[in-house]
């Protein structure tokens, strides 16, 4: 079985999106207009390895802040459990909540995973570098949690 990975690619125009982050305000990819962003998607709020990625983009938010990126991680949780995910683990950036997949299907990274020997459908861990005009200028699908920010900087 070849885990799904998402159509995208770099050079594609990236699909537009709109959801509410962690506190009801609505974000939109027209927001970073002008701007390098970081769309990371993730399964789940408050799991381990979720968690080591969040905090990994965490402890390197400053230097990806000088490099030009804005960061924006998406989910199907909603916005109660996005609030108590950033609290707890104090995170700088913003969570949208896609609780109708809406984002995550137009970014194709729903499929079949295989977990502790269970094939299941969910998100599948997918990170998209978007340039300052809208365009994917990388995907990431092979993610390492506790080395993502090295991966979006090209420092492996």
């Amino acid at each position: 079985m070849a885990n799904h990975s998402t159509g995208l690619k770099a050079g594609d125009k990236a699909p537009d999106f709109k959801a509410n982050d962690q506190t009801g305000k609505l974000v939109s990819l027209k927001d970073f207009k002008g701007k390098k962003l970081v769309l990371y998607f993730y399964p789940k709020d408050d799991t381990p390895t979720c968690t080591n990625e969040a905090c990994n983009l965490r402890d390197n938010y400053a230097l990806l802040k000088k490099n030009g990126y804005s960061i924006v991680g998406v989910s199907a949780d909603d916005e109660k459990k996005h609030t108590k995910f950033v609290t707890k683990y104090d995170l700088p950036f913003q969570l949208l909540a896609d609780v109708d997949m809406k984002i995550i299907k137009a970014y194709d990274v729903w499929g079949e995973k295989k977990f502790m020997g269970r094939i299941f459908d969910g998100i599948i861990r997918t990170t998209f570098v978007i340039d300052e005009k809208g365009k994917i200028e990388k995907v990431i699908t092979d993610v390492k949690s506790k080395e993502h920010a090295d991966q979006i900087l090209e420092r492996e």
